[in-house]
């Protein structure tokens, strides 16, 4: 692959074996480069055959030695590169083509199209050799596909395990001479890099790297109600209000009684008073990190909301207009924020263990618009209330969402 150059699109093609990852891996990078700023978007050769033939193919369907079925899937993958193409003609700029590739000549044909349209090509290939993660990742995901809707679950399994029997007489790892790729052994047990050069190549391998497919609940709260939330200040480093210490002590014993005095939980507060003194109740040592800080609100540090409108109008009103990318005079951005939780975002990937985050609004919003793979304009309208914890727990197809009230409840602010 050559050096790429400012503002390239790129394509980014999965391959491997079924049941090893491949699409959560793709709906989680695609999410990552959308909150980042970068218009992604998965196209799934799965779903597009399901959409065209309809769900229920059995494993002679993918049977290389069936030369219809095996045209018919052909086509079905180059139309969805078709549609990946054509966004990347508009206003996309990374386009993920979620499928197995496992032929070399399959991946050259994708490689033609690439140098054809003059986009980046990206291979990402996931090994799994593991016989109880494989086991795992069918009973979970593969069980609930409408391929297999009204089946019992054995025969399913027997009929997904000779379809991957079909895929693995076929097989061809990626080679040297395949251009850029990354491949992930065993859930990054080990992971080869091959000229992956560029910003965007290296936040994708960044990402990747640190991945976990283990499912785990992060938790997120905002601090105890702050002696400048009761007076409606917007920023500042004020310590709990009385209510806000009633609310670390709750969120205490709620912890305990979910998690035992013997639990794994880390614990990560921002580098304010009110994060670490929401956490001291908790007796466990916080992780602090400067990049958790509230959004800086700039010379509007200190002021409420009312003030800023009668003093700064033009501000407070472009503010109100595009409120993700509005930057405070001297302060920061919704988008600013989002770069600079980047680095938490991808520690927490890492972690196989739960996570309780204790930090402020705008920031638990951008995790949150990563979890929920939310668009960006809407990250800033997030509900966020004070003396709530939100648990969410990614799954193969998305993230569920679950919010606990403790007390005291109070007004937002």
């Amino acid at each position: 692959m050559s050096r790429p150059r400012r503002g390239r699109k790129y394509l980014i093609a999965l391959v491997g074996l079924p049941a090893r990852g491949k699409t959560f891996t793709a709906r989680k990078l695609a999410g990552y480069l959308a909150w980042l700023g970068y218009p992604t978007r998965v196209f799934n050769v799965g779903e597009r055959r399901r959409t065209v033939l309809g769900p229920g193919q059995h494993h002679e369907f993918f049977d290389p030695a069936n030369r219809d079925a095996s045209e018919q899937r052909r086509r079905l993958a180059e139309d969805a590169l078709d549609d990946a193409m054509r966004f990347l003609r508009g206003d996309g700029r990374i386009a993920l083509h979620d499928a197995t590739n496992t032929t070399r000549e399959r991946r050259d044909a994708i490689r033609a199209r690439c140098a054809a349209e003059d986009r980046e090509l990206l291979f990402v290939e996931i090994v799994n050799q593991d016989p109880a993660v494989i086991e795992a990742n069918l009973r979970e995901t593969k069980l609930s596909s409408p391929d297999y809707a009204g089946v019992d679950a054995e025969a399913a399994l027997r009929d997904f395990r000779a379809r991957i029997a079909h895929y693995e007489s076929v097989y061809e790892t990626l080679s040297e001479d395949e251009g850029a790729w990354l491949r992930i052994v065993d859930r990054g047990r080990r992971v080869d890099i091959h000229e992956m050069y560029g910003w965007i190549p290296g936040r994708i391998v960044s990402f990747l790297t640190n991945l976990q497919v283990t499912r785990r609940p992060v938790w997120l709260t905002r601090h105890g109600e702050s002696a400048w939330n009761v007076l409606g200040r917007i920023g500042g480093d004020s310590e709990l209000s009385p209510r806000g210490r009633e609310y670390a002590k709750s969120l205490a014993a709620y912890v305990r009684e979910r998690f035992g005095p013997s639990s794994d939980l880390d614990v990560w507060t921002s580098t304010l008073r009110r994060t670490r003194e929401t956490a001291a109740p908790l007796g466990i040592e916080p992780g602090q990190w400067k990049a958790l800080d509230e959004i800086d609100a700039g010379v509007c540090d200190g002021m409420t909301y009312t003030e800023i409108e009668r003093s700064m109008p033009a501000e407070f009103e472009a503010r109100r207009r595009d409120k993700f990318h509005y930057r405070y005079p001297r302060g920061e951005s919704y988008q600013d924020v989002v770069q600079r939780v980047d680095r938490v975002l991808i520690e927490l990937e890492r972690y196989r263990t739960p996570v309780l985050v204790i930090a402020h609004r705008a920031v638990l919003r951008a995790l949150t618009a990563y979890f929920l793979q939310l668009p960006p304009a809407e990250t800033p309208h997030l509900p966020m209330p004070l003396h709530h914890v939100l648990q969410l727990t990614p799954t193969a197809y998305g993230c569920e969402e679950e919010r606990v009230a403790l007390a005291p409840q109070v007004a937002d602010h």
